[in-house]
């Protein structure tokens, strides 16, 4: 039977069985005082979630890591291992099932950053805050990473693992057989989409570029594909001023175009592949390494996957180029990026607060987060990581992409963005379906929105 606490997050499990239905087919360092004891001494067993697939298996490497680790350092407490092999959205959907019931629940969590004040919300996630004032790491974090766990009280939920950035990959080969330049770096979409259309035409063995454009590639197409395009634009999805979300946006609308332009005239890949619940893995393990697509709008954390692993592709630095996405017609700041990243958080309904604390901490000390940032590929949030030159010399796209952050944007840190979100899947993915134009897309969006956070929390673009 779910308590009381549980009961605001029903509509929550509802939404994300929804989108599952919907879908077709992303040491050094002390230690916090206290062990295993403190919090946990009655529990022998911490059970920790995490998500892995075929091209994404840092996560996993890391928590096996951090398990024999914590229980030699912890005896007596044993550390439950419970992956979740599934692409980003139906994590989050079983995630969420998981959390519906304490008999279920997690002691340690993979949180994706935008979910974080959702599922602090709903009363699914711990605040920390006492056990970080304790842990001398804690100064080690960045401002903008403390600020990513933060819950609509201003309590902690959740240690940064690190952050990313997104660009555009292409493949110099390909560029090099149909006359592009290979140090290319496009000004505007136009010229994206110039460059699309000339890998077509003299290459139509190979599909020109990837945009996640389907519900079922969830955030994927919020983030990677959307937002990419929108915050190229003179609009966003809120008005920072007024803290109210925006309808009747042209950059909404001329964002949609652009991917309805992608798909009519067949510049990506075939609509079977586009609309694959698995297109996230199949573009870092075939499309990209087999040469078959020419551009992929992804994120920083791709190369991780080939410099080791079972997906190793020893050419890939060769191979590929990389290029910032421009905005719309080049206005300043010329580029933009979209940055998000996971944390480790503590679940409301553990029995061992303090021993899930501790886990999360040796997790993330300075040696963990060094071994997962250059396996994961990720922007490091702690000062120790960043400037570490193990770090800096492992990845070559390292600093390409760190760059980035001057130009980058973070999705609106609010509740109802997980639903919002999922409205722009809806949006994008009919419009490169061919089943509404971008202005009936945008308006189906708009009302889904009003819907969602009320009409007194919009307004009208400018």
């Amino acid at each position: 039977m779910l308590t009381s606490r549980h009961i605001a997050r029903v509509g929550l499990v509802a939404t994300a069985l929804l989108a599952a239905t919907m879908m077709t087919a992303c040491s050094g360092g002390g230690s916090p005082s206290g062990g295993a004891s403190g919090g946990g001494a009655a529990a022998t067993t911490i059970k920790v979630v995490y998500q892995k697939t075929a091209s994404f298996t840092a996560a996993d490497d890391l928590m096996q890591k951090v398990k024999t680790e914590y229980e030699a350092a912890n005896p007596g407490v044993t550390v439950q291992l419970d992956p979740i092999t599934a692409e980003a959205d139906q994590y989050y959907t079983k995630l969420a099932l998981m959390e519906g019931s304490p008999a279920t629940a997690p002691d340690v969590i993979y949180e994706d950053t935008f979910q974080v004040r959702s599922d602090a919300a709903a009363g699914y996630l711990l605040p920390i805050d006492d056990y970080l004032a304790k842990w001398s790491d804690w100064s080690q974090f960045s401002d903008g990473a403390k600020q990513a766990g933060l819950g609509d009280d201003g309590k902690t939920y959740g240690v940064s693992m690190g952050s990313d950035t997104r660009g555009i990959y292409y493949n110099k080969t390909i560029f090099q057989k149909v006359g592009l330049p290979t140090d290319w770096q496009p000004k505007t979409w136009a010229d994206v989409l110039s460059a699309a259309e000339t890998v077509k035409a003299k290459d139509p063995s190979v599909a020109p570029l990837n945009i996640f454009a389907s519900k079922a590639a969830g955030e994927a197409t919020t983030m990677q594909g959307f937002e990419m395009l929108l915050y190229g634009t003179n609009n966003q999805l809120m008005d920072t001023q007024s803290s109210k979300w925006l309808t009747g946006s042209q950059g909404f609308k001329d964002s949609l175009s652009f991917i309805q332009q992608l798909f009519s005239k067949k510049l990506v890949p075939s609509m079977d592949v586009a609309l694959d619940a698995n297109l996230q893995s199949i573009v870092s393990t075939q499309l990209l390494p087999q040469g078959k697509v020419a551009m992929a709008i992804d994120g920083s954390w791709l190369p991780g996957g080939w410099m080791t692993g079972p997906n190793a592709w020893p050419q890939w630095n060769t191979t590929l180029g990389v290029a910032k996405m421009p905005t719309q017609n080049g206005q300043a700041p010329g580029a933009v990026s979209m940055s998000g990243g996971w944390l480790l958080s503590v679940g409301a309904d553990t029995k061992a607060p303090q021993a899930a604390f501790n886990f999360v901490a040796t997790a993330l000390n300075k040696d963990n987060s060094l071994a997962y940032d250059i396996a994961n590929s990720q922007i490091a949030v702690r000062q120790d990581v960043a400037s570490d030159p193990s770090y800096l010399n492992t990845n070559p796209t390292a600093k390409f992409f760190s760059d980035l952050m001057s130009v980058t944007h973070f999705r609106p840190a609010t509740p109802d963005y997980p639903q919002i979100s999922q409205a722009i899947q809806v949006a994008c993915e009919s419009v490169a379906t061919g089943q509404a134009t971008p202005d009936q897309a945008a308006a189906t969006y708009d009302q889904s929105l009003i819907s969602i956070v009320g009409q007194d929390k919009t307004q009208a673009a400018s």
